[in-house]
């Protein structure tokens, strides 16, 4: 059986308690590898690498981590099939899916911070002509970056190229749900030649591993992103050790569609983007508002093509929902479609666990599910579900769907369908979220800033940003 080694000081190694954890492929419920259940001594051991390695790091040429960076991202893309069955594996997606976006995504971001760093600039302020002022930026340290399961190497290496294009060296825990292409990239990394100790890739559970990393003294830099819940008690760790802190949380992101939308446009991809990955993506449009004059037209049609959706196998093409991430997360997901109903919910189609035939009779799927009757106040409307679980909510005008939107405590994102242009401003200035979509969902410019206000989360990724976040600028000021 596949053992996964821990990549520390440029090798990949056991864990020093020798303990592992198992590896469960959630399409077939089945044990296919083993975890290092590291703790605290390889949290350690990676600080140590990662300490004597940021001495030449952070002082190394932008064009030589721009090369290094690059020569990672060329080494995903040859090895693009083999990391998408490894995430399909991993994390119960379709192969499809892992291929189109997930793995092509984790490229572009070595390869787009790799050439930003050539092209970064401070700034520089002459003070009546007898002084200069100019910002100075350099690596913040060693960066601590924890990662989810529902993107594995896509949000790992969103993490890891930002903070190795800056100079800082790092300490990386992906989820221990996912930790297969972590792996993987490990070993591209070695091939790649990154110097040993730069990155140092440590698996484990989150209490152990996670933990350790974020209470450590001298890892001054936390990247995370995950659940709100758990981001709280980093929070409650780092902020009174005054780390630099970036905190990607939750959503419960609404999908806002008025009676004027394209109609073909928006059908389709609400239906993508209520269900993409199982719905287990923190973008997911989970409570779609739409205007009464339009309501039972779009009803209709919705359940419609939500019930045609193919559930199977990951890696049969016709698949467009796979395996949810694990046993664990299946039976949360089911216990909010029975919440539901309590709370006086309709089940309009899905809403049950489903077996599949062949080689994944005893994997983790769930029929994608569709729920309408329920107050804009109600837990299932209010909680992060994280799962193929949408609910229908009809507004009668512009300040109703303002209103129900910002309903709840999360700010990621939100979709809005209009053709009106003036609408589309007033709604998205209006609306409590970090990213709006109008008449598309999901389109990222790395170039562009990304991240969520009031609980989904603290700081910003994506473009400079990410960049600087890395880094700690200090102004200068010298006498002419």
């Amino acid at each position: 059986m596949l053992k996964l080694k821990n990549y520390i000081n440029g090798e990949l190694v056991e864990p020093i308690s020798g303990q592992y954890l198992d590896n469960i492929e959630p399409a077939t419920g089945q044990v296919y590898s083993l975890i290092p259940d590291s703790d605290n001594q390889d949290v350690e051991q990676a600080y140590l690498a990662a300490n004597e390695a940021f001495k030449t790091w952070s002082v190394s040429s932008a064009q030589n981590r721009c090369q290094i960076l690059l020569k990672i991202s060329q080494l995903i893309e040859r090895n693009m099939h083999e990391l998408a069955a490894a995430e399909s594996q991993d994390n119960g997606k379709p192969l499809q899916l892992a291929t189109s976006v997930d793995i092509p995504r984790a490229r572009d971001n070595f390869s787009f911070f790799a050439t930003a760093i050539l092209h970064d600039h401070n700034e520089s302020h002459p003070t009546d002509n007898n002084y200069l002022n100019y910002t100075w930026r350099q690596p913040a340290g060693i960066a601590g970056c924890i990662s989810p399961w529902n993107l594995p190497l896509y949000l790992f290496s969103w993490k890891i190229a930002p903070a190795l294009a800056a100079g800082c060296t790092v300490v990386a825990k992906p989820s221990e749900v996912t930790p297969y292409t972590a792996y993987l990239l490990s070993e591209l990394c070695i091939e790649a030649g990154l110097p040993a100790g730069v990155l140092n890739i440590v698996h484990g559970t989150g209490p152990r591993v996670g933990g350790a990393i974020t209470a450590h003294p001298k890892i001054n830099v936390i990247s995370f992103t995950g659940g709100t819940k758990t981001g709280q008690e980093i929070a409650r760790t780092a902020a009174p050790m005054f780390k630099k802190l970036s905190l990607e949380l939750g959503g419960k992101n609404p999908n806002i569609i008025f009676a004027d939308c394209d109609w073909d446009s928006m059908m389709k991809t609400t239906l993508h983007s209520s269900f993409a990955n199982q719905g287990q993506i923190c973008l997911c449009g989970s409570r779609i508002l739409i205007e009464r004059s339009i309501y039972e037209k779009f009803k209709v049609e919705f359940i419609q093509r939500v019930s045609q959706l193919t559930v199977g196998d990951p890696n049969e093409e016709t698949t467009k929902i796979g395996a949810l991430s694990s046993e664990a997360h299946t039976l949360k997901v089911l216990s909010y479609i029975e919440l539901a109903k309590q709370e006086g919910g309709d089940v309009l189609t899905g809403g049950n666990r489903m077996t599949i035939p062949g080689r994944c009779e005893a994997g983790y799927f769930i029929q994608p599910t569709v729920i309408e009757g329920l107050d804009q106040n109600c837990r299932v409307n209010q909680e992060e579900i994280f799962g193929p679980v949408v609910t229908l909510q009809a507004f009668d005008n512009e300040d109703d769907a303002i209103q129900n939107a910002n309903s709840t405590e999360y700010g990621l994102a939100a979709t809005i369908w209009t053709n009106n242009l003036q609408q589309a401003h007033r709604v998205s200035h209006s609306i409590h979220s970090g990213i709006i979509w109008v008449n598309c969902w999901l389109i990222r410019d790395l170039r562009t800033l990304f991240g969520g206000m009031k609980q989904s989360g603290v700081g910003r990724e994506g473009g400079y940003e990410a960049l600087h976040f890395f880094t700690e600028p200090k102004n200068i000021c010298i006498k002419l």
